[in-house]
Formats: structure tokens, C-alpha cells, sequence
């Protein structure tokens, strides 16, 4: 097997990680569901304005067939909920969860939001839409969301059930990590208020890289924005913890620096902020054409890609002129006024001695003991010599049963004393 897909596969396999999937062989689909943004499911309509309902209220609900790879469909059925949450800036807005229950659920149900890194700028990118037979129209990326498929295989066969939220919202706002945060949240509780399951009800966390951001953002905003959601565990692996670093540290690379101007018009949708103003000619025709993209695709396509390249002469120093300087700067995790109460597993790689290609490995360690300062329970895992696709393989493997052992109440011990200060 090649890429990234066939290493995880494999180390699935070693560590017994992954177990058949629920779904017998995919059956041919007539035809697939309408891309998100021609799909009035996507867009509320309600007489009440939407700032008048809770957060993680129940919009619209609709039953879909999984599907494994655009074009096939599966025996399994999901329910898509449309659902009220919050914008980055603390607007009322509207996105999609999917709920996948397994066959046979346990008496005490127990819930896994698994967050993709879809890393999406177009709709045909979100979650709900290729889980439900979309076409993204990018091999890349589908041979992502099939390694994604794997790992909610795997959730259902140990009797959870799986919300995979749509946390970038229908604007996609890649990078926003209040409002992923808060979609995360909301998809939890639509999920719980949709199935009439407690808010007992144990739930843990689960993503990686684009992922990150919305499992670390949920962690540190629940104890404020939705205290009645029960997380027991949060695994978070190739962490984007500073995002000004992040940004000098893929400045000018071969693969990565590609996710700058992606990163910028995220943040930029997110804030309502009118990029194009700021951005040199050239700038403007790269970031035209990750506008629609998913960004799997986009890495490489750009090598030695600079900020200087991008930006107009007077915005080059993204961290100290307006607006980019508190957009960045508000994203960097461990700033919240509130603090995770779970146990977290944290992974990253380190290929070259300061981090995986694309993250900072000592950002996400400062991180980790920021959190452990707090009195938080951490597993901090950094891979030696694995690139960021590298690290994935070896983080998603620990995710299932670390999540496992929190549902099952197993002792949590951490290794936050041997992280230093």
C-alpha cells in the first residue's frame, strides 16, 4: 500500500487497532447528494431567529446512506443534523454534524466526535458530503477521507457512536478556532438532544492536524460555553499551537507553505475581513485558486512559497500589522479564560529537530505543560523522525484506546513530570 493511508493501515493492523467495518461491501449509488452549498438542508429557514435558540439546538434532521468512496453506498445509514452554534466572533450561525450509531450500541451509550482534517475551502470538501457519497474531485483528499473512514470503522465496532461535525461551518472558516471549538461542542449536544441520551452521557474527542484545532479549542472552551457536556478524553495530534510560528516555520517550503494563504482566507472569512486588499497580484491568483480547494490537494503546489510573495509590501510582517496580528495571535491555544478538565493525549512529530513539516514540536510540548501547570492529566507523544502524514500514523492508532480505556474509566497516568517546566 502507498501513502499515508497504507502506513496507518498497517499499524492499525500491528496494534490490532482496526477491526472489520461495520458495513458489508459498498453497493454502486445511483447518484450522489447535492454539493453543500446547492442543498437547502444546509441553510436555516426558520420563522425564529436563530439567535433566540440554544446553542446545539436541533435545526433539521435527515437520514443518509454512508458511503465509503464517492459513488458506492454501504448498508449503513447516518442521521445529518443541522444544528444552531456559534461563529468566531460570536455570531449565531448553522452547520452539519453526521451521526453514525453503531449496530449494537451498549446500555450506556457513549459518544466520539471524530474531527477530520478535511482542511476545507470549498463545500465539496465538508464531511457530511463525502460521508454521505459526495465527490470532493480530488484523489488526494479522498484517499484522506478513506484513511478518515477507517477510524469511524473502528468507533462503531466497539459500540460507540460517531458525530463527525461539519466544525468549519458553511462559510468555511479553515482555521478558526473559536468557532471550530464551539461547532465541536454544539454537534455533541445536538447529537445527545437528537438521540435522547443524557448529557451524562461520556464523550471524548478525537482529531488531527485541521482536527487539532477544534478538539484542543473545545477542550479549553467546554468548562464556559457548554459545561454540561461530559468529556472524558481529548486526543489532539500535530497541533497548530502558535500560529505565528507555524506560519515562519513553513515560510518558503516545499509542501507546506501552500497553507498560508489557505490559513489566511480561513481566518479572513471567519472575521469578516476582505483579503484581497492586502494581497500582492500574485497573492491574489494563489489564493483564487485554493478559494474552492481542499488544501490535501494544494501541498506542494507552490514550493518556496513566501509570505513576501504573497502579501503587499506593507503586510509582510504578519505579526505585527493589523488585522493579521490579533487574527493570528487569537488562535493561539492555552489563551482561553477557561482550561480543559480531561485527560489529553497530545502527539506531534520532529523530523528535522524543530517539528514535523509543517507544526512546531516545541509549541505543542509547551502546550502540553502549559496544561499540565493547570493540573490537566497529559500524554505528550513527539515522534522522532516522523514527518506530519508520518506522525498521523503513529497517533491515530493510540486515539482509539486511549478514548476506550477514558470511557471505561480506566486510571488516566500521564507523563507530565517528565516534561519539564
Amino acid at each position: 500500500m502507498q501513502g499515508r493511508i497504507g502506513r496507518l493501515a498497517f499499524w492499525l493492523v500491528v496494534l490490532g487497532v482496526l477491526a472489520a467495518p461495520a458495513a458489508s461491501a459498498p453497493t454502486q449509488a445511483a447518484q450522489g447528494p447535492p454539493v453543500p452549498s446547492r442543498d437547502p438542508f444546509y441553510r436555516y429557514s426558520g420563522a425564529r431567529p436563530l439567535g433566540q435558540l440554544a446553542p446545539g439546538t436541533v435545526l433539521k434532521e435527515r437520514s443518509v446512506k454512508v458511503a465509503f468512496g464517492p459513488g458506492n453506498s454501504t448498508p449503513l445509514t447516518a442521521e445529518q443534523l443541522l444544528y444552531r452554534t456559534t461563529g468566531q466572533l460570536g455570531q449565531p450561525t448553522a452547520t452539519v454534524t453526521t451521526v453514525l450509531s453503531p449496530p449494537s450500541a451498549g446500555v450506556l451509550p457513549r459518544i466520539v466526535g471524530y474531527l477530520s482534517f478535511y482542511d476545507g475551502l470549498g463545500p465539496r470538501c465538508d464531511p457530511s458530503y463525502t460521508l454521505a457519497g459526495g465527490d470532493a474531485g480530488d484523489s488526494t483528499y479522498q484517499q484522506e477521507a478513506d484513511e478518515e473512514q477507517l477510524l469511524i470503522s473502528w468507533y462503531l465496532s466497539q459500540g460507540d457512536i460517531v458525530t463527525v461535525p461539519d466544525f468549519e461551518g458553511t462559510g468555511l472558516d479553515w482555521m478558526a478556532g473559536r468557532e471550530s471549538g464551539y461547532g465541536t461542542l454544539d454537534a455533541v449536544r445536538a447529537t445527545e438532544s437528537y438521540l435522547r441520551v443524557g448529557s451524562s452521557t461520556k464523550v471524548g474527542l478525537s482529531g488531527y492536524s485541521g482536527g487539532a484545532v477544534a478538539a484542543d479549542w473545545a477542550s479549553e472552551l467546554a468548562p464556559a460555553y457548554a459545561p454540561q457536556v461530559n468529556l472524558v478524553g481529548v486526543a489532539e495530534g500535530g497541533v497548530p499551537a502558535n500560529y505565528l510560528d507555524h506560519f515562519a516555520y513553513i515560510n518558503g517550503t516545499g509542501e507546506y507553505s501552500a497553507a498560508i494563504p489557505g490559513e489566511l482566507l480561513g481566518l479572513t472569512r471567519a472575521y469578516h475581513v476582505d483579503l484581497g486588499p492586502y494581497l500582492s497580484s500574485f497573492g491574489r491568483k494563489v489564493v483564487e485558486q485554493e478559494s474552492d480547494a481542499c488544501m490535501a490537494s494544494e501541498f506542494g503546489r507552490y514550493p518556496g512559497l513566501t509570505i513576501s510573495q504573497l502579501m503587499l509590501p506593507a503586510y509582510r510582517d504578519l505579526g505585527r500589522v493589523a488585522p493579521f496580528s490579533s487574527m493570528l495571535s487569537q488562535q493561539t491555544m492555552g489563551t482561553a479564560k477557561t482550561h480543559p478538565r480531561e485527560p489529553l493525549l497530545i502527539g506531534v512529530g520532529n523530523v528535522d529537530g524543530r517539528g514535523d513539516g509543517a507544526m512546531v514540536a516545541a509549541d505543542d510540548k509547551a502546550l502540553a505543560r502549559h496544561y499540565c501547570r493547570e493540573g490537566i492529566a497529559v500524554d505528550y507523544q513527539e515522534y522522532t523522525g516522523a514527518s506530519h502524514t508520518e506522525a498521523g500514523a503513529f497517533f491515530e492508532p493510540q486515539t482509539g484506546p486511549f478514548l476506550q480505556q477514558r470511557f471505561a474509566d480506566v486510571p488516566f497516568v500521564g507523563n507530565c513530570g517528565s516534561l519539564g517546566s
